[in-house]
């Protein structure tokens, strides 16, 4: 069969049964794929931008709607305020090009890039600085402080003495005026956190138990410094319906997952507005 044989609504079909085949292998798609890929129509530098505002086709091969894809505005630190207000303007939110907000913003965006942080794929931490910018938002919570606790033990077997690891969170949010203070055993000192975590939150936010970590990555940024590089975490989590990505960045792998962890769960809670 030929491509003139497809009509243009099956071509509009086109970035949904890639991303049906992904789900169906079980594997994660390419997001740079062509085409079909979610970095297939971004845009990232400021100048680059500004022409693509203007003149759409001077930088697209085609219109990405042809074949069920979006164009993309990625926020980093070769952004000028141009995306910045035009990924706002998605979002809903109007900003100027000349505000003060605008220009904060963007210098933020710099000052945490250093740390490394990263929000080309974490579109739902760089959409949490929109609204935290904003002079009437109110967090859903706010961290207190929180401890890991990571040790060997020894315990009997049958046969020898076994060695298991065990990892505990202790953390302490404020949701409203009410401090809560909750403690978690997991596997692992990031799943530790996590179930830490939730288990204060659902106390007052019981339909977050629908949002669930489906991928954790960790990168390192400077690996000449050794064991004090900084290191970049992404995660993804879903509620089954939709997927959002968060990003955390330091020099304390710990931070920088409890920064993506919290920023995961921040995100769906002013999307749905509970």
């Amino acid at each position: 069969m030929g491509i003139d044989c497809i009509s243009d609504k099956q071509l509009e079909m086109l970035t949904e049964v890639s991303h049906y085949i992904s789900e169906l292998a079980n594997i994660s798609p390419n997001p740079y794929a062509p085409y079909v890929g979610a970095s297939a129509f971004s845009h990232k530098a400021g100048y680059h931008m500004d022409g693509v505002t203007k003149w759409p086709d001077a930088y697209q091969h085609i219109d990405p709607a042809r074949v069920g894809n979006r164009q993309r505005t990625v926020v980093s630190d070769q952004s000028g305020k141009e995306n910045i207000v035009k990924k706002a303007k998605e979002l809903g939110i109007e900003l100027s090009g000349a505000s003060k907000e605008v220009k904060e913003l963007l210098e933020k965006v710099k000052q945490l890039e250093s740390r490394g942080f990263q929000y080309d794929n974490a579109e739902a931490s760089f959409e949490l600085l929109l609204y935290r910018a904003k002079p009437d938002y109110q967090p859903p919570f706010e961290l207190v402080d929180f401890m890991v606790v990571v040790e060997s033990r020894r315990r009997p077997s049958t046969r020898k003495i076994a060695e298991e690891m065990l990892s505990e969170a202790m953390v302490k949010v404020k949701v409203g005026g009410e401090i809560i203070h909750t403690v978690a055993e997991g596997d692992g000192p990031v799943n530790a956190l996590d179930l830490a975590l939730r288990k204060a939150l659902l106390q007052y936010y019981p339909s977050l138990q629908q949002v669930k970590l489906v991928d954790y990555k960790v990168r390192i940024l400077e690996e000449s410094t050794g064991t004090e590089s900084q290191v970049r975490v992404l995660i993804e989590s879903s509620d089954g319906t939709n997927s959002w990505r968060t990003v955390g960045g330091s020099t304390n792998l710990i931070e920088a997952s409890w920064l993506a962890l919290a920023d995961g769960l921040a995100y769906w809670l002013v999307k749905n507005k509970k």
